[in-house]
C-alpha cells in the first residue's frame, strides 16, 4: 500500500469546478492584482480567525516580514526603555525550533533573532524562557503555533504585557486553531498566516495574510504592502511589493468554505492514530493541551531510532518527513549569533527524535490502519 504524506490531487478533484469557476470570474476582470477578489477573501479570512482587519500579502514569509516593518523593527537605531544608549541592533524573540522563514524574516527586518527554547510536550515557545530572554534590545515577541496547535498566549501576552511589547503571531500552520475558543491570529498585536499549497488552506501558489485588531496598524500594512503608497506615485513609507494575485484570493474563498470540515478530518486521523498506536512504549504521540484545538497541520510523533523508523516506513510505501532536523541556533548563516551546541537542549532533543506521519483528510482508514501497523512492527 502507499500511504502520500499529502494528496493535494484528490483534494483538488472535489473543488475543480468551482475553483476554476472562480479563477475564471477573475481573469474575465482582468483584474488579477489585489483586485475585489482580494477584498472579498480578506473579509472573510478575517471573520473566520475572530480578527476586526485582514490583510492579504503575497506569502507568510513576507506576511512576517510586513509585520515587523509596520511595527518599526529594526528601521531606526533602538533607544533603551531605561533611556540610556542602547548599542547593538533590535532583538526578536523565537522559538529555536520552527521553520526558518521565522528568523529569516527577523534578520530581513534588520534585527536580531534572540532564540528561545521549547516546551517539550507541545513544541511550542517556552513562556518561561521568553521572559528570560527579555533585554532592553527587545522590540517584540513572535511565538509559532507549530504543527497546528496554538502556544500559551495567555503567559507569553502577560510578558509583552509587562514589558510593553508587540505579539507577533506566526500562525502559518495553525488557521483555525484554538485556545479556549479564541482563534489563531486573534491574540496578538498582529497574526501571520502562509497558504502555501500545503497548507491546511493552501492556494495555487504562495500567498499570506496579516491579521489584527489594530485599525491604524492594518491601514499601514496595507500601505507597505505596496511600496509603502499612500496615494498613487506618493510614498510615506518604503514598503515592498507584497500583493496577493487576485487569482490566488478567488481559489483561497473557495477552499475556506471547507476548511472547518478538513481540519475535523485532521482531527479525526489523529485520535485514530492514538488509538491504534497506544501502548507503543518507543513513541511518544502529540499531546493537545485542554482547552486547545489542535488542527494538526502535522501529526508529530517522537520517536526512538527515529531515522531508522522512517527508513522502514519508506520501504512500506509509507510517506514521513521530519519537520525540523536542525534548530535554528544550528544554522550556519546564524554563526555570528553566538549560540552554540547544547544551548537550547529541548530543540536539539526534538531535531532527533520528531517524526510526521500522514494526518491529510483524505486518508482512509485502511491507509491509518496499515501506516500503525508498519509503525507497530518495526518496534516489536
Amino acid at each position: 500500500m502507499q500511504v502520500p504524506l499529502l494528496d493535494l490531487k484528490a483534494q483538488y478533484a472535489t473543488l475543480r469546478d468551482d475553483v476554476l469557476r472562480a479563477v475564471a470570474d477573475v481573469l474575465d476582470t482582468q483584474l488579477v492584482c489585489n483586485g475585489p477578489a482580494v477584498r472579498d477573501f480578506e473579509a472573510q479570512a478575517a471573520q473566520y480567525c475572530g480578527a476586526e482587519h485582514a490583510v492579504a500579502v503575497s506569502s507568510g514569509t513576507d506576511a512576517l516580514l510586513l509585520s515587523l516593518m509596520a511595527l518599526g523593527v529594526g528601521q531606526a537605531a533602538p533607544a533603551c526603555r531605561t533611556g540610556a544608549p542602547c548599542p547593538g541592533p533590535d532583538e526578536v524573540i523565537a522559538p529555536a525550533f520552527t521553520f526558518f522563514g521565522t528568523a529569516g524574516s527577523i534578520w530581513r527586518a534588520g534585527a536580531r533573532p534572540a532564540f528561545v527554547d521549547i516546551d517539550p510536550d507541545t513544541f511550542n515557545l517556552s513562556p518561561a524562557g521568553v521572559e528570560a530572554a527579555v533585554t532592553e534590545r527587545t522590540r517584540a515577541l513572535l511565538p509559532v503555533h507549530l504543527y497546528g496547535q496554538m502556544c500559551d498566549m495567555d503567559a507569553i501576552g502577560a510578558v509583552a504585557e509587562r514589558y510593553g511589547l508587540p505579539v507577533i503571531e506566526d500562525a502559518a500552520q495553525a488557521i483555525g486553531a484554538e485556545i479556549d475558543g479564541r482563534r489563531a491570529g486573534s491574540l496578538g498585536t498582529c497574526g501571520c498566516f502562509s497558504f502555501y499549497p500545503t497548507k491546511n488552506l493552501g492556494a495555487m501558489g504562495d500567498a499570506g495574510l496579516v491579521t489584527t485588531h489594530d485599525a491604524a496598524l492594518a491601514d499601514k500594512l496595507e500601505k507597505l504592502r505596496n511600496h509603502g503608497q499612500t496615494r498613487q506615485y506618493i510614498h510615506d513609507f518604503v514598503g515592498g511589493n507584497f500583493r496577493m494575485d487576485s487569482v490566488q484570493a478567488a481559489a483561497l474563498g473557495v477552499k475556506l468554505r471547507h476548511l472547518d470540515a478538513w481540519t475535523d478530518a485532521r482531527r479525526r486521523n489523529a485520535a485514530r492514530y492514538g488509538e491504534l498506536l497506544a501502548g507503543v512504549a518507543d513513541v511518544t504521540l502529540p499531546v493537545e493541551r485542554p482547552g486547545r484545538r489542535h488542527i494538526y497541520h502535522q501529526y508529530v510523533i517522537r520517536a526512538e531510532r527515529r531515522d531508522e523508523l522512517r527508513a522502514h516506513l519508506s520501504e512500506r510505501g509509507v510517506a514521513s518527513a521530519v519537520y525540523y532536523p536542525l534548530g535554528l541556533h544550528q544554522q550556519a548563516c546564524f554563526a555570528g549569533l553566538g549560540y552554540a551546541a547544547g544551548d537550547f537542549p529541548e530543540t536539539e532533543r526534538a531535531c532527533r527524535e520528531v517524526l510526521a506521519l500522514p494526518v491529510h483528510p483524505e486518508l482512509s482508514d485502511d491507509q491509518l490502519d496499515y501506516v500503525a501497523a508498519a509503525i507497530r512492527e518495526f518496534y516489536s
